[in-house]
């Protein structure tokens, strides 16, 4: 049982399922009629295996880190041998690939690009500074994308895309920031740690005033609707004008991560801008 349990940690359960639903949603925001259901449930089944396979390689590249930072994890406390997750690591890369040539050419095309995207960055990328928090904003916005190719409608994926890159690359920063004494402490060479927190400041002001600029764009292009602007003006553009001035206030770590999940409401809110405003 124990077992068990441990192959099921190892691919984090909740980010399966995070993973799942973002693609029932991409699909949702794309859809124009005629789509296949079952596309659209391999779409999400493959999205979150590839994920799931991307954390079991990014512990077999943190093990020896983790022996010290996290124990009790199941490569480093020794319940998963390091060969049982390569081979479990492959198993589950094979069944998504597989599985997505079902869906089109194109969904596994994007399938195989995240995968790699995953290795590199558990093997190089998240060592570089702002390596990491580009691979992990692009892979959501590809999630969107992935959603959209299952539905045939990958043009209507573009903006929530776009939307969803933008905000994680923001949240992404801010997670540097609420991190940065602990990075600095094991030698992780974040982007505030590097160019310090006045410079992660002003990127992430500079990005929020893009994201703000950019989630007008779709209602003055004509491809959403008054619903849609609505949504933005309220709440979306509101939240975040709120999210810059308590940055430039308080740049504490109890602040940062209040702010990251004030970034992940605003996100919800722009899904819902998305959907309703089509």
């Amino acid at each position: 049982m124990k077992k068990i349990s441990a192959y099921i940690n190892i691919v984090r359960p909740l980010n399966f399922l995070i993973t799942f639903f973002t693609v029932i949603i991409a699909a949702a925001l794309s859809y124009q009629g005629g789509y296949s259901s079952v596309k659209v449930f391999l779409a999400a089944i493959t999205a979150s295996l590839t994920m799931s396979a991307g954390n079991i390689i990014n512990d077999i590249y943190d093990l020896n880190g983790d022996k010290v930072n996290h124990p009790l994890r199941p490569l480093p406390s020794g319940i998963i041998s390091l060969k049982a997750a390569l081979v479990y690591y492959f198993i589950l890369l094979a069944a998504s690939l597989f599985l997505s040539l079902y869906i089109s050419n194109l969904n596994f095309a994007v399938n195989l690009i995240a995968v790699l995207l995953l290795y590199l960055y558990s093997y190089k990328l998240k060592r570089i500074t702002l390596g990491g928090n580009l691979t992990v904003s692009l892979l959501t916005g590809l999630t969107f994308i992935y959603g959209g190719i299952a539905v045939n409608n990958i043009y209507n994926s573009i903006i929530p895309a776009l939307f969803a890159f933008l905000i994680n690359l923001i949240r992404e920063i801010v997670k540097d920031m609420e991190d940065a004494e602990g990075d600095m402490r094991e030698g992780i060479i974040s982007f505030p740690s590097k160019y310090g927190v006045k410079t992660a400041k002003n990127t992430i002001i500079a990005l929020g005033t893009l994201l703000m600029l950019f989630s007008l764009f779709p209602y003055i292009n004509g491809n959403y609707g008054s619903y849609y602007i609505a949504v933005i003006i309220i709440l979306v553009i509101p939240v975040l004008i709120y999210f810059l001035i308590s940055l430039l206030k308080d740049d504490s770590h109890k602040n940062m991560k209040k702010l990251s999940f004030i970034l992940k409401l605003d996100m919800v809110f722009g899904l819902i801008a998305l959907y309703i405003g089509r």
